[in-house]
């Protein structure tokens, strides 16, 4: 029986965690958080969302062909490892080759996006800079057309100095692959990207005819356990690989 106090309030304690040690684990780790109430970025780390003819609409970021967006001036910590998650709402299946979320070195082409059908028809995919770091996830979904909103994530673990690329859709695993050497996105030379799959300036290829809720970047590659957790409008921050994983409710103001 006094196993079993012991074991409730060791469990009671965590739950009761002060809110600093959660604040201090999403400064770690969570580098970029756009829920699209506003042009803000909730981290601090990019600037406000620059809009290139998208719209935010009801706590959407929406893009079309032609009308892009993105948030620059990054101020945060290195990013190497890496992971990319936007939850999004496809308005047309056609192969437009845009990103839901694109990390852009703003200096050189070097970026990685979660690029939609530019290798594939009706599949998200990988994409970076003349395909570095981009191959077809061996168990890729070809998306049924009927504009239900799909959460897509694409992780980036360091596996001796070579990128382990794993992709998922809606908390499902479609599987990795191993390529491109490590790269390094810097404070005052990135950016974040909506719509087009990178840009140059203020040009770029692709594009995407979407709404998106919510996207977040962090600087870890989240494990499958990680991201299985993390809900829309719900912040969920992870420590490193190895470490426990604490979650706190972040509601969209709506």
């Amino acid at each position: 029986m006094r196993t079993k106090i012991y074991c409730v309030c060791a469990v009671l304690l965590m739950v009761g965690m002060p809110m600093s040690v959660f604040a201090q684990v999403q400064e770690d780790n969570l580098v970029g958080w756009w829920r699209f109430d506003s042009a803000k970025e909730e981290t601090g780390n990019f600037g406000d969302v620059v809009l290139h003819g998208a719209t935010i609409e009801d706590g959407q970021l929406v893009v079309a062909n032609g009308k892009w967006a993105h948030s620059l001036d990054y101020t945060g910590p290195d990013i190497t490892e890496l992971t990319l998650a936007s939850w999004v709402s496809l308005d047309s299946y056609a192969k437009t080759n845009g990103s839901a979320l694109t990390l852009d070195e703003v200096s050189t082409d070097q970026f990685c996006g979660i690029v939609w059908a530019e290798r594939v028809v009706k599949q998200w995919m990988p994409g970076s800079s003349h395909f570095r770091r981009t191959a077809d996830f061996p168990n890729a979904v070809t998306e049924p057309e009927t504009g239900d909103r799909v959460f897509i994530a694409i992780t980036y673990k360091n596996d001796n100095n070579q990128y382990e690329i794993t992709g998922y859709r809606n908390g499902e695993s479609m599987g990795s692959f191993k390529r491109g050497d490590l790269r390094t996105w810097e404070a005052g030379d990135s950016e974040a990207i909506w719509g087009k799959r990178h840009v140059n300036g203020l040009s770029g290829p692709g594009d995407l005819n979407a709404h998106i809720e919510e996207s977040r970047i962090y600087n870890v590659a989240l494990t499958a356990g990680e991201i299985e957790t993390l809900e829309l409008q719900a912040l969920t921050p992870v420590e490193p690989q190895g470490k426990l994983a604490t979650q706190w409710g972040a509601l969209k103001a709506k």
